[in-house]
């Protein structure tokens, strides 16, 4: 490791939460090479460091760019990450979210670093028989997308054991926000998450936002969720890199404030945030979905010191909703 911060090779990096972790590194002052296809990152969410355009699928372009960097870590982002999708297309996430990993930590393993922050999910847990789910909550994903984050999991631990990998993997529960400074926020083209959905339909880009299932067992029938501000999760990601690096020691983290919002909650402070009363619409459950999923999340917080700054749903959406707005202008 360079004697002032890292050097990091950011896979992913041009994404809504890649571009996140690279602002916060780069700010820091750590030297950020960012390797991205662009399928669904952009150029100008990249605010610090250099853009590799890139598979990484193409492991002679991925070697050759980690034997030019020599990075002190990588953190990798690159995967396809929506749930009904992955039902839809489960190939195409084995394929990206498994082989192309494997892929990678082959290239790190062989040329350096050998260090690794995974961007994994809570998805891995299915639907817990306990809420909520902690790290050593038992792991039985419901969906391809799931599934296909937990088999690179496995494989991690197992290079681990074998002392050809030193890593640790962030379990996600669901992202939202926008950079507080409003640089950066989500870009996707084709938005699926519940809260850009809703404020999109508050621009009125969608006539109404559909509620997939109104019947679960919980308290107003809709699914429940542990909503984390981006820069907050972003923050995760740089301690996480800190401790690795200095320690060694490869670990599994939940990142999530420990408390769950449903799906009319959200969309009540969507309509309060955003001065719109917009249309909703009941539709039937979405294959894959647990009805509730909540983060204990202990143990970041103790072992890496977390401190989360953002934890307000109203706060998550009114930078999520400032973001929104500049992209009319921008």
């Amino acid at each position: 490791m360079s004697s002032s911060y890292p050097k990091v090779l950011v896979c992913g990096g041009a994404g809504y939460i890649g571009s996140h972790v690279v602002k916060s590194l780069g700010e820091r002052g750590a030297d950020v090479l960012v390797y991205d296809n662009l399928s669904t990152g952009h150029r100008d969410m990249i605010t610090h460091g250099e853009l590799v355009v890139g598979e990484l699928a193409d492991t002679d372009l991925l070697r050759k760019t980690v034997i030019n960097f020599r990075p002190d870590i990588v953190i990798h982002f690159a995967a396809s990450i929506q749930v009904g999708e992955s039902m839809q297309k489960p190939f195409n996430y084995y394929y990206n979210n498994v082989i192309n990993t494997l892929g990678l930590l082959k290239v790190i393993s062989e040329e350096g670093p050998g260090a690794l922050i995974f961007s994994s999910t809570a998805a891995v847990y299915g639907n817990p028989d306990k809420i909520p789910a902690h790290e050593d909550t038992t792991l039985a994903p419901i969906n391809p997308y799931g599934t296909s984050k937990l088999i690179s999991e496995t494989i991690m631990a197992e290079l681990a054991a074998l002392n050809k990998l030193d890593y640790i993997a962030l379990r996600y529960f669901n992202v939202a926000g926008a950079d507080p400074e409003n640089r950066i926020g989500q870009k996707y083209k084709a938005a699926t998450h519940l809260i850009t959905r809703a404020l999109k339909t508050a621009k009125g880009e969608f006539s109404t936002l559909k509620i997939f299932g109104t019947d679960y067992e919980t308290p107003d029938g809709t699914c429940i969720r542990d909503y984390i501000h981006v820069t907050d999760l972003a923050e995760a990601h740089v301690l996480a890199m800190n401790n690795l690096l200095k320690s060694k020691k490869n670990a599994i983290y939940n990142v999530g404030y420990g408390r769950g919002s449903s799906v009319w909650e959200v969309i009540n402070i969507a309509r309060e945030v955003t001065g719109v009363d917009f249309s909703v619409e009941k539709a039937p459950r979405r294959e894959g979905d647990p009805p509730k999923l909540i983060a204990g999340a202990e143990k970041i917080r103790k072992e890496l010191d977390w401190i989360p700054k953002h934890d307000s749903l109203k706060f998550i959406l009114e930078t999520a909703w400032r973001w929104e707005k500049s992209l009319d202008v921008s």
